[in-house]
């Protein structure tokens, strides 16, 4: 099946749909990190990115501009857009699945912690190398530092359950 076209907004949509669904709040924050992480494991699980516009290493973390902007007004409160599910365009199953998988994993966790998680981590890190911690930059996080990050994240993993079982 060839890979259809979904924006950043798309999916930050079908997160705030997720959240909506099962009453859980996303504030403008999480949403950048969980687009973010569903890129990553995009490039790292599937091979293909999964969206064109670009990811920057700000000062709390992975953002997308164009998505910041759109949900600037709700300050660090949730984001209480309602999303009909009409709204999302479809998706092929193994794009859903990979977004079901991320936000199993990183949405129950709140802003501050994924902001702590990304931190910690070397796409962002090296995208904002010899920058003070409260600068701000437009410096890309490439999809190369995602893809062979996660990659190799991924690599440990399997070899790990290969090891266990």
């Amino acid at each position: 099946m060839a890979h259809q076209k979904i924006s950043a907004g798309d999916v930050a949509n079908y997160f705030l749909f997720k959240g909506q669904e099962e009453g859980k709040t996303i504030t403008n924050k999480k949403l950048q990190k969980l687009l973010y992480y569903a890129q990553a494991w995009s490039l790292a699980a599937l091979d293909k990115k999964l969206f064109d516009e670009k990811i920057e290493a700000w000062v709390h973390g992975p953002a997308i501009r164009t998505i910041y902007l759109e949900n600037k007004k709700y300050g660090f409160g949730p984001i209480d857009r309602k999303i009909s599910l009409k709204s999302i365009p479809q998706m092929s199953s193994d794009v859903k699945g990979l977004l079901d998988e991320v936000w199993s994993i990183y949405g129950k966790f709140d802003a501050s912690y994924l902001e702590k998680l990304t931190h910690s981590e070397a796409p962002w890190i090296d995208a904002r190398a010899g920058l003070e911690a409260n600068i701000n930059s437009e410096n890309e996080i490439t999809l190369d530092s995602m893809r062979s990050y996660y990659s190799s994240v991924l690599d440990k993993a399997s070899a790990a359950k290969e090891a266990i079982e």
